[in-house]
């Protein structure tokens, strides 16, 4: 298990209110929706193409905007931040987890600090090394949650890791600790819910008004027309051309997708024979590839993916959609309190592969 880094309370910024599942629903969820660069700070504004290259590069899965909002919440973007626990630099790096992150320069004491000339100071040294030491954390939670079926969503299993340790998430019931859960006292769940609370408003805060939860994944002007029909057998040819057919709710949604939110590769009908329980034979489901079939998808295809999926939620009631799942997660109609849940495979999927986990396609069932 990797090193957890150690923040005071001090660097925990905008606290009291809490958070729901739903709040942040894109980026909690790993969605990379786009960054409002022009609410960021000068520092950030700077370093997000940077950032974005890095991530896009070594840790898709990983949003900029969660960055960006975790930076904030840690260090204001100072890259000379110091805390007297020994943290430096933007993400406050503790200088064990530095070395052992792969940063250069070595460690060093909590009374001296790092030299002036360290690299943990250079914003773009720390990023790269913050990023690399923060995306091997989210694979180990990620996989924990998905194995313990913990309901917390992974980037804020994250957040926990960065600010407590790990060893939060694994030891507690639901992956962010309660009271007398995983040695992690009142102090202790209080410094780790405030500290989530102030990433989620950060988030808020410098989420892109065009491509955010607030303004619409799909942005204005993409409001569809309702299925006028009712429920209907799979009577229709497929028009993704497969041979099928598809139900009058399914053909009404590809049209309303095709000419308000998407255009690529869809395909409908399918017979499914390993999973008898599929709604492809009966009409009732379609995939839109994003990126390349069987691999997992870049930044830019993410995004379009999770605006595509971010739409069907919004509409699903005119339209009539049951469920969507897309990049390990599913949202139903039945349960959209929850927000984005982890995706298990249904015993029938490899959640962990590109197709198996719908991360090479984004899967709408209709009801």
């Amino acid at each position: 298990m990797l090193a957890a880094i150690a923040v005071p309370l001090a660097l925990v910024l905008f606290l009291g209110a809490g958070f729901t599942a739903q709040d942040d629903a894109l980026a909690t969820a790993g969605v990379n929706v786009d960054v409002g660069a022009a609410a960021v700070p000068p520092l950030a504004r700077e370093l997000l193409p940077y950032l974005e290259r890095t991530l896009t590069s070594s840790c898709p899965d990983l949003p900029a905007l969660w960055v960006v909002a975790e930076v904030q919440a840690e260090s204001s973007w100072n890259p000379r931040a110091y805390s007297p626990a020994g943290a430096a630099g933007l993400l406050q790096m503790m200088p064990g987890t530095w070395v052992e992150a792969g940063g250069a320069g070595g460690s060093w004491t909590t009374s001296a600090g790092p030299t002036s000339d360290h690299p943990v100071w250079d914003p773009r040294t720390h990023l790269r090394v913050a990023v690399a030491w923060m995306c091997a954390n989210l694979r180990l939670v990620s996989a924990h949650l998905r194995a313990t079926g913990k309901p917390t969503e992974v980037l804020d299993a994250l957040a926990v890791c960065h600010i407590a340790g790990c060893s939060r998430v694994t030891g507690s019931a639901t992956g962010i600790p309660r009271p007398g859960e995983a040695g992690c006292g009142t102090s202790c769940v209080k410094q780790i819910t405030d500290y989530l609370a102030a990433i989620h408003r950060w988030t808020r805060a410098y989420t892109s008004p065009v491509t955010g939860l607030a303004g619409g994944a799909a942005g204005a002007g993409a409001v569809p027309v309702a299925y006028p029909g009712d429920e209907t057998g799979c009577t229709i040819p497929d028009p993704t051309g497969t041979g099928g057919c598809v139900t009058g709710a399914t053909a009404w949604l590809l049209q309303q997708v095709a000419e308000h939110v998407h255009q690529g590769p869809v395909s409908c009908w399918n017979a499914h024979a390993w999973n008898p329980t599929s709604d492809h034979p009966k009409g009732k489901a379609c995939d839109y590839t994003i990126g390349r079939a069987g691999n997992f998808p870049g930044a830019a295809d993410v995004r379009r993916g999770w605006a595509l999926a971010q739409w069907l939620r919004t509409y699903a009631r005119p339209l009539h959609v049951n469920y969507v799942i897309w990049q390990g997660r599913i949202w139903s109609l039945a349960r959209d309190s929850e927000g984005w849940r982890p995706y298990s495979g249904g015993g029938v999927y490899d959640p962990t592969d590109p197709v198996g986990g719908h991360y090479d396609h984004v899967h709408v069932s209709t009801h």
